[in-house]
């Protein structure tokens, strides 16, 4: 049968959690089945990104791969996963998610469509919220993420006047059960309100900190909405020093060419402030500069080490409202940076919330989007999405040779433009190792006497 039939479309998921024996599948008609736990997994009969023959053996023991050429022998005591048709790929990782706001579209409209008009919805929704009510969301979003090959997630997170704690607590909970399930790794960001800066942020600036002893992994906040954006970044960049954890900020979310905000995080991470790891997340004034400064910005960025990550789908629903000629496309300056060598990562951001109200939570979808919108090759989009997204993560690089961590993604094509070009969504996804989702997709072509009749 073809793949992509338009009649008769059916889906196997399957959710493993390490804490037990069992096979959660999610499916049109509810089947449960119970396999034995094996320690070492073959994906065998896929190919690389450049569509060479490749089968890969994991461990889960110490997660990670243990053999890689074509073929592999197998082994009794061996699972064995048919990835024939499937290109293996390092698996993505989401350096910017929101699930404290994922699939809250149908209740929090936004009036504008802007990124204005999304903040004002929000804060407005986020009061009546419960512990209960995001975690379940939140669950759900970090679900289609995993069913789409992620498996290292960074969320950001709410903290401030009429949500205070709740949303992050909420998310370190799913934190630790992702992890005793062993479904993925999770980290979650505080997300300061604003104001930050002088007297008036004092209180905010206190909530962060109890959020940062409640056990949030990185300082947030949007320094650049502050009526102090460089003090805010100052009082950010303080408190990370002082948490000794790392940074990520929304940076320069706008299309005015005064906002550089970026600046004063790039000085304080080259001035050493902070050695865990500075992210700049949006920067979408960057793209507004002259080249001549955008290379002199990216030369400074790369050099101090800070991590941009660009978020496609997002910026490109919110930005140049109103703009009827020539509207920019709300991107930060992806080929400066590239060119520079700096830490170059991509996210899908908001999905299906005020902020955006599309998305499929799919690091395919994201590298499509730069591939289009940014002009960047299948490949360097990928790396964007995979070893430039755990780059800024902190996390271990992936690669698909012996020894690296067994972080895989198979997914159906020939190559990996070609997979990226499809998007498939018959997957299998590896993560620590271990199988931990699956996704079969079955497609029939009817003939047309039958499809006449049908209706």
């Amino acid at each position: 049968m073809r793949e992509g039939g338009s009649a008769h479309l059916y889906h196997e998921r399957i959710l493993r959690a390490r804490i037990d024996a069992w096979y959660r599948w999610t499916h049109v008609g509810c089947v449960t089945a119970s396999v034995r736990r094996m320690t070492r997994t073959l994906l065998r009969g896929g190919v690389d990104a450049a569509g060479n023959a490749l089968d890969l053996l994991v461990d889960a023991h110490s997660a990670t791969i243990l053999a890689v050429a074509s073929p592999l022998e197998v082994v009794p005591g061996t699972e064995l996963l048919d990835c024939s048709g499937m290109t293996l790929l390092p698996a993505p990782a989401e350096p910017h998610a929101h699930l404290d706001k994922a699939l809250s579209m149908d209740r929090v409209p936004n009036a504008t469509g802007d990124l204005l008009g999304a903040c004002v919805a929000w804060l407005a929704y986020r009061p009546g919220l419960t512990s209960e009510q995001i975690a379940v969301t939140a669950r759900a979003a970090a679900e289609e993420l995993i069913a789409h090959g992620t498996t290292a997630i960074r969320t950001h997170v709410d903290v401030g006047p009429g949500i205070d704690l709740r949303a992050l607590r909420a998310l370190l909970e799913l934190r630790e059960q992702l992890r005793a399930q062993g479904l993925a790794e999770l980290q979650v960001v505080a997300a300061i309100s604003v104001p930050i800066a002088g007297a008036e942020g004092a209180p905010n600036r206190a909530m962060l900190l109890a959020a940062m002893h409640e056990g949030a992994d990185v300082v947030g906040g949007a320094p650049h909405v502050d009526v102090d954006p460089l003090g805010a970044t100052r009082e950010l960049v303080a408190i990370a020093q002082c948490c000794d954890v790392p940074i990520d900020l929304h940076t320069d979310e706008c299309l005015n060419v005064d906002a550089l905000s970026l600046r004063e995080l790039v000085s304080a991470a080259a001035g050493g402030r902070l050695p865990r790891g500075a992210v700049a997340s949006h920067c979408v004034s960057l793209g507004m500069q002259t080249t001549a400064l955008q290379r002199e910005i990216a030369a400074q960025v790369a050099a101090a080490g800070v991590a941009i990550v660009t978020l496609p789908q997002t910026n490109l629903f919110l930005q140049a409202r109103g703009v009827t000629c020539s509207p920019s496309r709300g991107l930060t300056a992806i080929r400066a940076l590239l060119d520079a060598g700096a830490i170059l990562a991509a996210g899908a951001d908001n999905v299906r919330d005020p902020f955006n109200p599309v998305g499929r939570s799919d690091a395919l979808e994201t590298a499509a989007l730069l591939v289009m919108a940014a002009h960047m090759t299948p490949h360097e989009a990928w790396d964007a999405v995979s070893a430039g997204a755990r780059r800024a993560m902190g996390l271990p690089a992936v690669m698909l040779e012996p020894g690296a961590p067994a972080e895989i993604l198979a997914v159906r094509g020939s190559s990996l433009a070609d997979a990226v070009a499809r998007a498939s969504e018959e997957r299998i996804v590896i993560h620590a190792g271990r199988c931990v989702s699956r996704t079969v997709v079955r497609g029939e072509l009817l003939p047309l006497a039958t499809i006449a009749a049908a209706t």
